[in-house]
C-alpha cells in the first residue's frame, strides 16, 4: 500500500467526497480555522457540490464552529466533538499559555472574572472590539485575544458566525460524548505514528503514546503506521489543489513534500502554501490572482502534472461563484 495515498483517502481526499460541512470535517476531527477563507477551501477539497456559502451557513447554524483546538490554534470542528477534543488539549494550551497571560495582566483571578461575565455579555454573537468594550478587564493589545483563546479552551465560547471579515463570538456549549483522541485520528489520518499525532496536536510525545495506548486493542500495526482494525483502507488518486494551511499538510510530523521543495510548501513563520496533491504527494503550488472578471488560477508544478487539474479549477471557481481560468 502506497502510506501517501492511504492517508490521503483517510483525509477525504478520494473519490468518495463528503456531502456535508459537518461529515467533512469531522472525518479529520478539525481544519485550520484562522484563515477563513483558507479554511473554506479545506472544505472545498473534501466536499462534493457545496459552495462558499454552504460552509459559513453550517457555521452560522452551529453545525461546525471555529475555535481553538489542536496546537493552541484556530480550528473548525463539529459541533458535537467540541467536548471531547477540548477535554484532550484544552488543559494542556491553557497551562502553555498562563506565562503570557501574565505578562499581558490576565492571572487566573482575572481570566475567571472575566469568564464569569461572558455569559450576560453574549446574549448574541459579539464582535471582539464589543466583548472589550463590555467586560471589566484592561484587554489592551494582545491581551484581548489572549483572554479570548483562555475563554474558548475552557469551553466557554467559541467564533461564531462572520460579520462581513469580522468574526463574532457566542456562548459554547460543550458535550463529551467520550470518544477517543487516537482513535478519532487514526480514522481521519491513518496509517500514522505517535510522532505524528503529537505533531498533529501539538502534545507532547508522552500524551500522544499513551493516547495510542488507551485504544491498542482496536488498532492494527502495518510497516507505514498504525491503522483503525476494520476501517476502509483504500488509497487515493485524485488530483485536490489545496489551500493555506490544509490539515493534510499539517496532519503529520513529515510532509507529503519531495525535500528540493520543502521550503517552498513550508515559506517560514509557520505559513504553508496552497499545494497541488496527487493521490497524496505534493507536486506543485497554486495561488490565486483575481482580475476584473474573473479569477486567474495560476500553477507551479515541480513535475509533470497529470490529468485533472483543469477539472478542479473549475469546481474552485464554481465554490467560490467565480469564473477561473488556469494559467
Amino acid at each position: 500500500m502506497n502510506p501517501l495515498a492511504a492517508r490521503a483517502y483517510a483525509n477525504g481526499l478520494g473519490a468518495a467526497r463528503a456531502r456535508t460541512v459537518r461529515d467533512a470535517v469531522t472525518a479529520v476531527v478539525g481544519l485550520q480555522g484562522q484563515d477563513v477563507r483558507a479554511n473554506r477551501l479545506a472544505v472545498r477539497a473534501r466536499t462534493d457540490g457545496l459552495t462558499a456559502t454552504d460552509v459559513d451557513d453550517a457555521v452560522g447554524r452551529g453545525e461546525v464552529v471555529r475555535t481553538w483546538a489542536m496546537r493552541g490554534t484556530l480550528h473548525m470542528v463539529a459541533a458535537e466533538d467540541l467536548g471531547w477534543i477540548l477535554r484532550e488539549v484544552g488543559d494542556y494550551f491553557l497551562a502553555r499559555q498562563a506565562p503570557r497571560r501574565r505578562q499581558l495582566g490576565l492571572d487566573d483571578a482575572a481570566c475567571d472574572r472575566g469568564a464569569g461575565q461572558l455569559e450576560a455579555i453574549l446574549t448574541e454573537p459579539r464582535t471582539r472590539a464589543e466583548i472589550v468594550e463590555r467586560v471589566d478587564l484592561e484587554l489592551h493589545g494582545q491581551a484581548a485575544p489572549y483572554f479570548l483563546s483562555y475563554a474558548a479552551l475552557s469551553g466557554l465560547i467559541c467564533r461564531g458566525p462572520e460579520r462581513g471579515d469580522e468574526p463574532t463570538y457566542v456562548l459554547a456549549h460543550p458535550v463529551d460524548n467520550g470518544d477517543e483522541l487516537a482513535l478519532r485520528y487514526l480514522l481521519g489520518h491513518g496509517p500514522a505514528h505517535p510522532r505524528d499525532l503529537a505533531a498533529w496536536s501539538g502534545l507532547p510525545i508522552t500524551r500522544s503514546r499513551t493516547a495510542f495506548d488507551t485504544v491498542r486493542d482496536l488498532l492494527r500495526e502495518t510497516s507505514d503506521g498504525f491503522v483503525v482494525e476494520g476501517a476502509p483502507h483504500e488509497e487515493a488518486t485524485e488530483l485536490r489543489l489545496l489551500g493555506h494551511f490544509d490539515a493534510y499538510l499539517l496532519g503529520y510530523r513529515d510532509r507529503p513534500v519531495p525535500p528540493a521543495h520543502a521550503k517552498t510548501i513550508q515559506s517560514g513563520g509557520g505559513f504553508v502554501m496552497p499545494a497541488v496533491s496527487v493521490g497524496g504527494q505534493v507536486i506543485g503550488t497554486w495561488r490565486q490572482v483575481s482580475t476584473k472578471d474573473r479569477l486567474a488560477i495560476e500553477v507551479t508544478p515541480f513535475t509533470t502534472i497529470p490529468d485533472g487539474l483543469a477539472a478542479e479549477v473549475a469546481d474552485l471557481g464554481r465554490f467560490l461563484g467565480r469564473p477561473t481560468a488556469l494559467r
